[in-house]
């Protein structure tokens, strides 16, 4: 078999996995998590990167671009949340 076919089946299983797992947390519970998934997601970023790098073939740039894309995206948003929820906590009239 082809390798771009496992890696094409690990990244459709991982998102299903992934969508299942935040559908069933409680709301209360996902900014906590956002943290950890920021964590992850520097080292998703890190790992495209290195694979950016030592792509031989174009498709292998493209993915890690996207992996790229979206980790950065993911990591940018936690922080967006993570800051209005700190913010939810700050004293009416102080900034």
């Amino acid at each position: 078999m082809d390798i771009y076919f496992y890696m094409i089946f690990i990244f459709v299983i991982a998102a299903l996995l992934g969508f299942e797992l935040i559908t069933k947390v409680p709301p209360t519970l996902h900014t906590p998590l956002m943290s950890g998934s920021n964590a992850i997601s520097g080292i998703t970023i890190v790992g495209a990167i290195m694979a950016a790098k030592s792509g031989q073939d174009v498709l292998a740039q493209i993915i890690a671009f996207l992996a790229i894309s979206l980790a950065m995206i993911n990591v940018i948003g936690g922080y967006m949340v993570t800051d209005r929820m700190l913010g939810s906590f700050k004293k009416k009239g102080k900034k």
